[in-house]
């Protein structure tokens, strides 16, 4: 099977990760899925078939997918083939919808784009989860396909930023001021690591960019977990985080009353 969008990942730098321009998009649109889940319940609203894409720029100090890191491993399909599966659990979406996750989907643009027009030709609510750092690569296009998008700021503050993701922080905002302007419906979600992101400072430059937002219809503050902590050991990766906490439930108060302080409510 022909791989008619490019798909970069491991070492190779962004800017070399071209997208493939004048490419008819439809069911034999090929990409790498790294897993699915049939009944998310977390990724977007309602019940939720969840595609998780590989291919990821972004090294995350606390990430729980880093198997969708590195050298493409997963499943090479299509768009066609993806849809089939989730056309077998429709009558349960009928609340929920579809998201597309990773990874990192903007790693493999025209793929995701194919999956999203074929499911909103099927009537289904399609979601976007998202660093936002590739958001350049998201045509009007595709974005016109998407019903919502979940955003990941990581942090509010550039050097912060860069420190736990390896790469800046501009191009997320300027994805989200870009998705506002559009006017499409964003779901916000911050990761609060105690020692890494809890800083007032930071959590203030979260709050106050989201506050200049006017499409964000929800805000969550995600508490740190372990839970890929198993799988860098599987994989003979050093975990950054291995000695830090959960936050505690004051912790998570204490960002709230700092995001409120702005107007932004946000849910833990």
């Amino acid at each position: 099977m022909e791989m008619i969008n490019t798909i970069c990942t491991g070492p190779t730098p962004v800017r070399e990760c071209a997208v493939r321009t004048g490419v008819d998009i439809g069911p034999q649109t090929g990409g790498v899925v790294q897993s699915v889940e049939t009944c998310g319940a977390v990724d977007g609203p309602g019940l939720r078939y969840v595609i998780f894409t590989h291919g990821c720029p972004l090294r995350c100090q606390y990430c729980h997918n880093p198997e969708t890191q590195g050298k493409t491993c997963g499943e090479i399909t299509t768009a066609g083939e993806v849809m089939e599966d989730v056309l077998r659990y429709k009558p349960f979406l009928r609340r929920g919808g579809l998201t597309i996750s990773g990874g990192e989907p903007l790693m493999q643009p025209e793929f995701i784009h194919a999956i999203l027009r074929d499911a909103k030709s099927k009537g289904i609510h399609t979601a976007l989860d998202t660093s936002g750092f590739l958001g350049a690569r998201a045509s009007d296009e595709l974005l016109s396909e998407v019903d919502l998008v979940l955003l990941d700021i990581k942090s509010g503050l550039p050097e912060k930023y860069r420190e736990v993701t390896g790469v800046p922080l501009a191009p997320t905002l300027q994805f989200a001021q870009r998705l506002d302007a559009m006017n499409k419906k964003m779901w916000i979600r911050f990761v609060l690591v105690p020692g890494l992101t809890d800083s007032d400072s930071n959590i203030d430059a979260v709050a106050r960019f989201i506050a200049t937002l006017g499409c964000v219809d929800r805000v969550e503050i995600l508490p740190f977990h372990k839970l890929g902590e198993g799988k860098y050991e599987a994989m003979g990766k050093p975990y950054a985080l291995s000695n830090t906490p959960t936050p505690s439930r004051a912790e998570l108060a204490h960002a709230q009353d700092i995001f409120a302080q702005h107007g932004v409510s946000a849910i833990c």
